[in-house]
């Protein structure tokens, strides 16, 4: 097991020679989790929707760090045509020691929309989007590669209903959906842990979430966390800055001690050091990695055999 006190976010392992795939990258959490890889020598991939916010973040990384090898691909969760062309844009760079499943929608519509494959929007983007991604880039990982992938705390305070995962019955909730999503990236991860573990693969899948992290908090970032709006006194209290949620997703993607099926976040749950978690017992359970699978594969047309 890590060790919890050994670990300082603040002086990370060196990663030279380390290729990390950040989707979502050029802002929010995913912009510090990139920052702070490249700070430790790692050259970083962003996938992101947004070539122009992506050159304001690489700039804003390249300015911090000295040397900092920074690149974008294009990438639209929503839309698998879009993830089969960054999928296969990632694969030509080379071979990758890390896929960042970050990116996500956080906002959304309070009727029920749909991508442009016919996939509820928040459960498309936030959970199929990224096994897509995972499944067309994993013959690029390297023999002991990682991917982390990124749960919530939305998952505690929503039960799990894996017979409605696209929010088909019943009246739409946005928050619902979201955390449905999240159930959902919690099943994706661990059921693919079990997967390259059958198989004795070097390769491992983790978990990690940012507790209550907004931009209001973060270190500032000019033209990526502008603030806009006075901070209100909840957040204050319970929240942490961006930049130290980015700090449970970096632990499991560098920490040398991490194994798979781990799972990290803040200690307090929603601040603080990265520490080992539970994640719910319904989205770790073998029986909803196992749907979730079948969902994604049917969802995605995507057969993902991580042993082949």
């Amino acid at each position: 097991m890590p060790s919890e006190s050994a670990w300082d976010p603040t002086d990370l392992p060196s990663q030279s020679g380390k290729t990390i795939v950040v989707t979502g990258g050029n802002a929010g959490i995913g912009y510090f989790v990139g920052e702070q890889l490249a700070a430790a020598g790692a050259r970083i991939i962003m996938a992101s929707r947004s070539a122009e916010k992506a050159d304001v973040a690489a700039a804003s990384i390249r300015a911090r760090v000295a040397g900092a090898q920074v690149e974008f691909v294009r990438l639209d969760l929503s839309s698998l045509g879009s993830i089969r062309e960054a999928a296969e844009k990632i694969r030509k760079l080379g071979s990758i020691d890390v896929l960042i499943n970050n990116a996500g929608a956080t906002t959304g519509s309070s009727k029920r929309t749909v991508t442009e494959d016919g996939l509820e929007y928040v459960v498309g983007s936030n959970a199929f989007g990224p096994y897509a991604l995972t499944a067309l880039v994993f013959p690029a990982l390297a023999k002991t590669g990682r991917v982390v992938s990124l749960g919530s705390m939305a998952t505690r305070l929503v039960k799990l209903d894996p017979a409605n995962l696209q929010s088909t019955t019943g009246r739409y909730n946005f928050f619902r959906a979201y955390a449905y999503s999240k159930h959902a990236m919690h099943a994706f991860a661990l059921e693919l842990q079990r997967k390259l573990a059958a198989t004795g693969s070097p390769i491992q899948s983790l978990l990690a979430h940012p507790g209550s992290a907004v931009d209001l908090l973060s270190s500032r970032r000019p033209g990526i966390n502008d603030r806009t709006k006075p901070l209100d006194v909840l957040s204050a209290i319970i929240s942490q800055g961006k930049d130290r949620g980015a700090w449970p997703i970096v632990r499991a993607a560098i920490d040398p001690a991490a194994r798979g099926g781990e799972f990290y976040g803040p200690h307090r749950s929603v601040a603080g050091r990265p520490v080992l978690l539970d994640p719910v017992a319904s989205s770790a359970s073998e029986e909803f990695g196992a749907e979730f699978w079948r969902q994604a594969e049917a969802a995605t047309g995507i057969t993902f055999d991580p042993s082949k």
